[in-house]
């Protein structure tokens, strides 16, 4: 229905409408401070219009909370103390604004220090309620010492060292689930803050079943269609990705839904461990969730190196290479020799060298280069893509391919390739695509 939806819209501008009163009565507290120094006494006759208009935006932002108290499970005592305390506050801001009126002053008039004095005291209670509004929103432990104190888990080195609920499953639900199943806000009874609460279910059955993620309310959840009213994560909230459904699906069914145990330790893990490297971002997977969280994985080879001699990458671009950092971790490189740019491969070999392991993409086309410029390339061992079109090399160039594992795309357009060229290649299965427009040979066909 039309009045429910914007029923329930209503009640989700308190968050916003909640800064207004906090903003208005800390400004006419100030004000009233500086208005004991001669220089600012003029500020003390606008404090009682700044608390008229957060006053009103007090009583908004209680209409509007409670209307949004209405559509979560948030935590009774915390609610409880978030809402009275927010009523207090804009009855006690109506009233000390009614008090700075003429009409007030004739029956009683109060003096101006304790006026300033139960300001203060307005700000205090203020802070006190928005903690309590803070703690509905991101739990109760969000200011304490122990989470000031709590440190982040270290990430494993290689998939088999990463614990699957400690180091995969929990920073899924963490990150994706968490806001809306946490102490202070469960939604459905259910909490996740633990593998404990996870396993307690909420108020719609098990969230987690051993062996059988069908009956597990978790796995029926998140693989709702979107557009279901009960698909979560809900309120257009990123949804998780197919490689942590998949992740999720496979530790309820075959990881029967446990902690503490590395992948090491759990039996059959073939098709689990490619999924847990592409959640990780090690051996060999990355895990992106760009253009509105679809999932975009990549096979990474496990031999780039993660890190890049950065002092090397400035020397070459000093000499005129471009040089494109593409990934961190592991560091890929694409380099390219700009078009006719008169700079001798001879003077930048050297340090070409220094970050062989990390260039997987290599542009020198139309340099003019010869075979014997190019003899290097067989130390480039992770070169995926290679441009080299529009340079005067021959078959020859074919030697240095044939071992390059990790090849994928070579470009060697308007060379001097011949059919021999055509024959070695083939001989590489890691070669998809051979380009050689403009060349003796009419159409490369890479089996």
């Amino acid at each position: 229905m039309i009045l429910l939806d914007i029923f329930t819209f209503s009640g989700r501008l308190h968050p916003l409408i909640v800064h207004l009163p906090i903003g208005f009565i800390l400004l006419a507290t100030l004000f009233n401070i500086l208005s004991y120094l001669q220089k600012y006494r003029h500020l003390k006759q606008s404090v009682p219009l700044i608390l008229f208009i957060g006053f009103v935006a007090a009583v908004l932002a209680c209409i509007f909370g409670y209307v949004l108290s209405l559509s979560g499970d948030y935590d009774a005592d915390t609610l409880s103390h978030h809402k009275f305390s927010g009523i207090t506050l804009a009855i006690i801001c109506g009233l000390l604004y009614f008090s700075s009126t003429s009409v007030f002053r004739k029956y009683l008039h109060i003096g101006d220090k304790l006026f300033s004095a139960l300001l203060l005291g307005l700000v205090v209670l203020m802070s006190y309620s928005g903690h309590q509004g803070a703690s509905l929103t991101h739990g109760n432990d969000y200011l304490t010492f122990r989470t000031l104190m709590q440190q982040e888990r270290e990430k494993p080195a290689t998939v088999e060292q990463a614990m699957l609920f400690e180091d995969v499953i929990q920073p899924i639900l963490q990150k994706k689930c968490i806001q809306c199943h946490r102490d202070g806000k469960q939604k459905g009874e259910l909490s996740l803050e633990s593998l404990t609460a996870l396993k307690k279910g909420g108020k719609n059955g098990q969230a987690v079943v051993p062996g059988k993620p069908d009956a597990s309310e978790l796995f029926k959840r998140i693989t709702l269609d979107e557009d279901h009213k009960d698909f979560m994560p809900a309120d257009g909230k990123p949804p998780l990705t197919k490689n942590e459904v998949k992740l999720i699906t496979w530790w309820i069914k075959e990881g029967k839904a446990e902690g503490g145990k590395t992948i090491a330790e759990i039996k059959n893990t073939t098709a689990l461990k490619p999924m847990v490297a592409l959640f990780l971002g090690i051996g060999g997977v990355t895990d992106s969730e760009e253009d509105g969280g679809s999932e975009v994985s990549q096979v990474i080879n496990p031999d780039l190196p993660l890190a890049v001699d950065t002092a090397i990458i400035a020397k070459l671009k000093n000499k005129g290479i471009r040089i494109r950092m593409m990934l961190n971790k592991p560091v890929m490189l694409d380099v390219t020799l700009p078009s006719k740019s008169g700079i001798k491969v001879a003077d930048v070999k050297t340090d070409i060298l220094k970050l062989a392991k990390n260039i997987v993409w290599l542009n020198f086309s139309d340099n003019q280069l010869t075979d014997q410029d190019l003899d290097f390339l067989p130390s480039l061992t992770n070169l995926e893509k290679l441009r080299l079109d529009k340079n005067p090399v021959t078959d020859r160039l074919s030697d240095y391919l044939i071992s390059m594992k990790h090849l994928e795309a070579v470009n060697l357009n308007e060379t001097k390739i011949t059919d021999a060229t055509t024959l070695k290649l083939k001989k590489n299965p890691g070669i998809k695509r051979v380009y050689s427009w403009k060349t003796s040979i009419a159409e490369i066909k890479m089996d």
